[in-house]
């Protein structure tokens, strides 16, 4: 049996990047809902914002793509998980789409050069229809 202690510090590290990355996702999704492009816009990393060099094409590319994240009903966050040297993380979000249908959003965020994250990518996988 491995028994993996975390020290203080490494234990703070983890939660503190936790508490950022959540604030991060949620503001960017209420900036979703109150149609605030530029709001949304400055939690992408700068990847994404290569993809998408203006405000407005990252947010059609949101609306399009992304309508639970967009429009979602309600949302819980689930597992997270911290790269080893601290320079990302994975946050699990339990998102309830516009229509009803469940999803799970894996928001990947890198670390940037001042300690904040931002967003460099989300994959969306559908839950499965309840058995009946």
């Amino acid at each position: 049996m491995l028994l993996v202690v975390l020290t203080p510090a490494v234990a703070d590290e983890a939660g503190d990047a936790r508490s950022m990355a959540r604030n991060v996702i949620e503001s960017q999704i209420q900036a979703f809902l109150n149609d605030d492009s530029a709001v949304a816009y400055s939690f992408a990393a700068p990847a994404i914002k290569q993809l998408y060099p203006d405000e407005s094409r990252f947010f059609d590319m949101v609306k399009r793509g992304y309508a639970p994240v967009f429009r979602p009903g309600n949302f819980a966050f689930g597992r997270f998980k911290l790269s080893a040297d601290g320079s990302g993380l994975v946050q699990e979000v339990l998102i309830e789409g516009p229509n009803g249908q469940d999803w799970t959003a894996l928001y990947s965020l890198e670390r940037q050069p001042d300690g904040s994250f931002r967003i460099d990518g989300v994959q969306m996988i559908k839950a499965a229809a309840p058995q009946t």
